[in-house]
């Protein structure tokens, strides 16, 4: 698969690209491998980039580009994120027999990772900490991409696909503070570990 072209189609012209999609044949490990594991790294090293550079946005503390504690906090973010995207595709995929949809593991997988992207691409926007507000606006597109992809990939019907849609993005956001959270208690544990 071509990251960068799946990339810009997924962003630039999503309706089209969701039923393409829907008709790769693929696993959750290809698509850990071949997209995820590379496109949820650009945050991670931008916010290692731009911290240690220009500081935190609120505190303007700044860790050294080798900083155990920074470091640690930033690889474990990462870890945590992929964990995070395949509990959500899980939750999803459980709740699509409520929503009239059909269970697929790898099909929820794809809703979740390619919907991801934007937020991802603009990552890169970490690197100036002051900046990263227009990653959480990237973050609502990727809500509306999961949107438009949901019911393609677990065959929603269309009345249902609003709900479906918006208990998966509460269970989403749920998963990502209880994420956020232990990312935070190590970063914690770390801190008091190499002072």
């Amino acid at each position: 698969m071509n990251v960068v072209k799946r990339a810009k189609n997924i962003i630039v012209k999503p309706k089209e690209t969701w039923s393409g999609i829907k008709l790769e044949q693929t696993t959750v490990k290809d698509l850990y491998i071949s997209y995820a594991v590379i496109l949820a790294a650009i945050p991670a090293i931008a916010k290692l980039i731009g911290v240690s550079f220009f500081g935190m946005p609120v505190t303007e503390v700044r860790y050294g580009p080798f900083s155990m504690n920074f470091l640690w906090g930033v690889v474990s973010s990462y870890i945590l994120s992929l964990a995070g995207i395949y509990i959500i595709a899980y939750i999803t995929n459980a709740l699509a027999p409520r929503f009239g949809s059909q269970k697929n593991m790898v099909n929820a997988m794809k809703a979740v990772v390619y919907s991801w992207t934007p937020y991802w691409i603009a990552g890169n926007l970490y690197i100036v900490p002051h900046l990263s507000i227009l990653v959480l606006l990237a973050s609502f597109y990727g809500i509306y991409l999961f949107y438009l992809g949901l019911p393609i990939l677990m065959d929603t019907p269309r009345e249902r696909a609003l709900g479906y849609s918006i208990v998966s993005v509460v269970a989403s956001t749920l998963v990502f503070f209880l994420m956020g959270s232990i990312a935070g208690a190590l970063f914690a544990v770390v801190r008091i570990v190499f002072p």
